[in-house]
């Protein structure tokens, strides 16, 4: 079983930054890939980020550019920088891990004031 904690939601003004955390613990496990999936009012949840354990990344579109993730596998955690940020970033954001099953994180709630 793996436990995933994460920290740094809140609320921006339009154009701000933050930085979101996810910490996996547990026990006798090994990650694959560690992301960021967000959930929007009235809509689907999305991938916006992911890092395998070898350091490979995928982006959503629409954060490409302005967000960077990043992990350190020596103490299971990813972060994500959030600049630029907009709007239309507002959302719950998910911390999702892999191994050989998925794990998801509660939420934190991220708010971007125009």
């Amino acid at each position: 079983q793996v436990q995933l904690v994460e920290s740094g939601g809140g609320l921006v003004q339009a154009g701000g930054s933050l930085k979101l955390t996810c910490a996996a613990s547990g026990r006798d496990f090994s990650i694959r890939t560690m992301g960021w999936y967000r959930q929007a009012p009235g809509k689907e949840r999305e991938l916006v980020a992911r890092i395998s354990s070898s350091g490979t990344t995928n982006y959503a579109d629409t954060v490409r550019a302005r967000f960077t993730i990043s992990s350190d596998n020596a103490k299971n955690t990813a972060l994500l920088q959030m600049n630029s940020m907009k709007p239309e970033d507002t959302a719950v954001y998910y911390c999702r891990v892999t191994t050989t099953t998925v794990y998801w994180g509660q939420g934190t709630q991220v708010t971007v004031s125009s």
